[in-house]
């Protein structure tokens, strides 16, 4: 009997306890819970206007390229531009990118170099700077520019770097366009004998070297297997 009578006041205890509390804290906890179900909120409607943005911003970035597509270069130029102002995520970089490549390929080579030397210079992720160093250096092959093609992907030609093979095609390039041969020879065997080489980049440059063996600058070495490359000589 005497232990129900405390089980009882001790119940009674622990409600008077949760209501003083309650009374005491309540407002606390309410607010907290309805500052968590605020956050979820917050935190959704965040991904739906990011989603719709972008939805947005693509259909923004496909019709500059269904207008280009189609000749219509001024109109395809204002889409670009109001997808880079207006556009989220990955576009507005995407719209400067080919907005770059609009002015090259309409032959204004100093505007398209001057445009991807500032995404170079203003970009975060470190590879999409160095491919847009990599664009302005194919870009300067027509110039002769040896020494500005080098200036841009000298960084990118260390054995391990994902760009490399790109980087030694431009140099190739840019040599055998001023007639440094020996120099163009060297960049292209380097891709040539790199056997992580992708498979376009190598034909490419198996044509230069096949180009160069006809001009008389690779002479054959004796013995050599079928379709090895020979080291670099210089040019005579």
């Amino acid at each position: 009997m005497s232990d129900n009578i405390f089980r009882e006041v001790d119940e009674e205890l622990r409600g008077d306890r949760a209501r003083n509390f309650w009374k005491r804290f309540g407002a606390y906890v309410i607010g907290a819970a309805v500052f968590i179900v605020l956050i979820v909120a917050a935190n959704e409607a965040w991904k739906w206007w990011k989603s719709s943005n972008e939805v947005r911003s693509s259909e923004l970035f496909e019709t500059a390229l269904t207008q280009i597509e189609d000749g219509d270069v001024a109109r395809a130029r204002a889409s670009l531009a109001l997808t880079e102002q207006q556009g989220s995520g990955e576009y507005p970089m995407l719209a400067r990118f080919r907005a770059a490549a609009l002015l090259g390929a309409e032959g204004d080579r100093v505007a398209a170099i001057a445009a991807y030397d500032e995404l170079s210079t203003s970009l975060d992720t470190v590879r999409m700077r160095e491919l847009a160093l990599l664009y302005a250096a194919y870009l300067l092959v027509d110039e002769g520019d040896v020494a500005g093609v080098t200036a841009r992907v000298v960084g990118m030609q260390g054995p391990d770097h994902p760009m490399r093979n790109a980087a030694r095609e431009v140099i190739g390039l840019v040599n055998y366009q001023v007639g440094d041969l020996g120099a163009a020879q060297a960049a292209f065997a380097q891709i040539v004998n790199d056997p992580t080489s992708a498979q376009d980049i190598a034909q490419r440059a198996s044509v230069f070297l096949e180009q160069l063996t006809a001009e008389g600058v690779i002479a054959p070495a004796a013995g050599a297997a079928p379709g090895a490359v020979p080291a670099a000589e210089p040019a005579s």
